[in-house]
């Protein structure tokens, strides 16, 4: 596999976050601000290398991840993770919460403008049996972050059920959230509820 540009990269993880949308190279290509064509020629490259499946719907030929395509499971966690690099500050901040099995990710307004934001969203993907636990580390965090912590816990199974039934908020979190942790479980609950 040759190395991906930032183009491609971008359109993988736009492709895998905003799973519920159908894209094409026309509508792509907007959100990626390049021509239609150079959206068309990264659709067939990302085909050829395997790394996408299309369908005909009407006219338009749409795309998704190949999840069935362990290559392509790894790169989207590498990539989720590439991008969380991006937020070392928040990393580091709550990485007492980052264990095995465990989904951190942060999301809302913090991540785009933190001098603008008025509180900090992060949502925890865990086992129940690890609600205390998460909840005393939450509670040491707020002592000292210098804005309102907005929490959210849910179990694996939570999180699947609420992106299986297309729950909006939920919908919007996966479209815009950085996963500062846990992009190999995240990749695997996703890769269920992406259809193409």
């Amino acid at each position: 596999m040759a190395s991906l540009t930032k183009k491609e990269r971008e359109m993988l993880l736009i492709l895998f976050k905003d799973f519920t949308n159908f894209y094409n190279a026309n509508s792509i290509s907007k959100i990626l601000k390049i021509s239609h064509v150079g959206a068309q020629k990264i659709f067939k490259r990302l085909l050829k290398e395997n790394l996408v499946i299309s369908k005909r719907i009407g006219k338009s030929i749409v795309y998704k991840p190949n999840f069935e395509n362990d290559y392509v499971r790894q790169l989207v966690a590498f990539l989720l993770a590439d991008e969380a690099t991006n937020f070392k500050r928040w990393k580091e901040e709550f990485k007492e919460l980052f264990k095995k099995d465990r989904i951190v990710m942060m999301f809302g307004s913090a991540i785009k403008n933190y001098t603008q934001a008025r509180d900090i969203d992060i949502m925890i993907v865990i086992e129940k049996k690890e609600i205390k636990e998460v909840n005393n580390i939450l509670k040491k965090k707020e002592k000292i972050l210098p804005k309102k912590l907005h929490s959210i816990k849910l179990t694996h199974q939570d999180l699947l059920e609420n992106l299986e039934k297309k729950d909006k908020a939920m919908l919007d979190i996966a479209k815009n959230a950085i996963i500062l942790y846990g992009q190999d479980e995240y990749v695997g609950i996703l890769k269920n509820v992406t259809r193409l």
